[in-house]
């Protein structure tokens, strides 16, 4: 196994805690530089536009769920003892957990990981944000809001196993699931001709697919190499992992490390080179009360809502669909919809009220006589004499 050396020098926890870091570096920095992500593809879809936000989206999307299975068909890793595939889930919490989080990522404009980029850049109101959300999530994983987590995560839950795994429900196979992502490939391919994406939008949007589909290779070679079998099987999400990074930050010194506590300072530090060699390093605010109340009130919902449903829009709406785990796909259709309807409401509508109504002019009678042109000072002093 390739990292029987490295455990040995670090020890199994420190291996693990150094490829989530080095993952997560690669990871911001694609998803800096291609501008990923999923509320920005939800606004586009959901407005008809077409500036290709959703398309990078689907990059990652089809290359993360298309690699994944790869791996799996070639024989290089199982994901079946993964804790999304084989534990108890939760399909109300997938629901509901879901639409809080798609609620949420609407108002405080980005979703977990976005949030995480958008703060390496310098932006004071993600950074605010994810502290309410990593505060939040760490609540409804072992605080005050546990026992209303735990309530409605039993109100409908589903076995593990191939209870949980659609490729089994549907009879597909991985092969089936190989082609569903090489088809949503070809769909991108084909919109990105068609609209103005950057080389950096489809080749960083391909990159974060590719770290989500080498963090699922490299956990499990990880947990086979281990001398305990201790090591999670799992891939790329932020919802846990940064109430761990928190927890991390709060407790004393010698705590474990793992796969999670190297993935967040890696994907803040990727964030910022790549914003740092781009020259996009700039600090922002909030433009006021009403502002701040909105974000915060989002990180709010994102934090319950992504613990509740077990993955966020990057955990469950990619990591989790390229294992094609049911519960994940429930929740990526929750967020899509609720997010839909909140941009509706929240936004467009609010857009569309801040609109200046411009009065059409009253038709003037010339009587024969060609009114005189109003006066333009950029046409006069375009065609004024030297």
């Amino acid at each position: 196994m390739p990292f029987e050396f490295l455990m040995s020098q670090l020890g199994e926890t420190g291996t693990s805690a150094l490829i989530g870091g080095l993952i997560g570096v690669l990871f911001g920095f694609f998803a800096q530089r291609s501008r990923f992500c999923l509320r920005s593809a939800v606004i586009e879809f959901a407005r008809h536009t077409h500036d290709g936000k959703l398309t990078v989206w689907l990059f990652t999307f089809s290359t993360a769920v298309l690699l994944t299975q790869a791996f799996i068909m070639l024989g290089w890793m199982d994901v079946r003892d993964a804790r999304q595939l084989s534990a108890r889930g939760s399909l109300s919490g997938a629901l509901i957990g879901g639409a809080l989080f798609g609620t949420g990522m609407i108002m405080a404009r980005g979703c977990s990981s976005r949030l995480l980029v958008l703060a390496a850049q310098g932006n004071l109101r993600a950074l605010l944000s994810g502290l309410v959300f990593a505060v939040t999530a760490q609540s409804a994983l072992h605080g005050l809001l546990s026992p209303l987590r735990t309530a409605i995560a039993g109100w409908w839950t589903v076995e593990g196993g191939s209870a949980r795994d659609l490729l089994v429900i549907t009879g597909f196979g991985h092969a089936g699931g190989a082609l569903f992502g090489a088809l949503w490939l070809g769909a991108a391919l084909i919109w990105v001709r068609r609209q103005y994406v950057n080389t950096w939008g489809w080749a960083g949007a391909i990159g974060v697919g590719v770290m989500v589909a080498v963090a699922w290779l490299a956990t499990f070679w990880m947990s086979r190499s281990a001398f305990d079998s201790m090591l999670p099987i799992q891939s790329l999400s932020f919802t846990g992992p940064a109430a761990d990074t928190l927890m991390l930050v709060l407790s004393p010194p010698g705590q474990t490390l793992k796969f999670d506590l190297g993935l967040v300072p890696g994907v803040f530090l990727g964030s910022f080179i790549s914003a740092a060699l781009w020259r996009e390093l700039k600090l922002e605010g909030f433009q006021g009360g009403q502002s701040m109340r909105r974000y915060i009130a989002g990180a709010l919902l994102m934090g319950f809502g992504g613990m509740l449903a077990g993955g966020c829009a990057v955990g469950a709406g990619v990591s989790g669909a390229a294992v094609f785990t049911l519960t994940a796909w429930v929740t990526l259709s929750s967020m899509w919809v609720a997010a839909t309807l909140t941009d509706r409401i929240m936004d467009r509508e609010t857009e569309a009220a801040m609109l200046p109504l411009v009065p059409m002019p009253a038709p003037t009678r010339t009587y024969g006589v060609q009114p005189k042109p109003a006066f333009d000072p950029e046409l006069s002093a375009t065609y004024a004499r030297p």
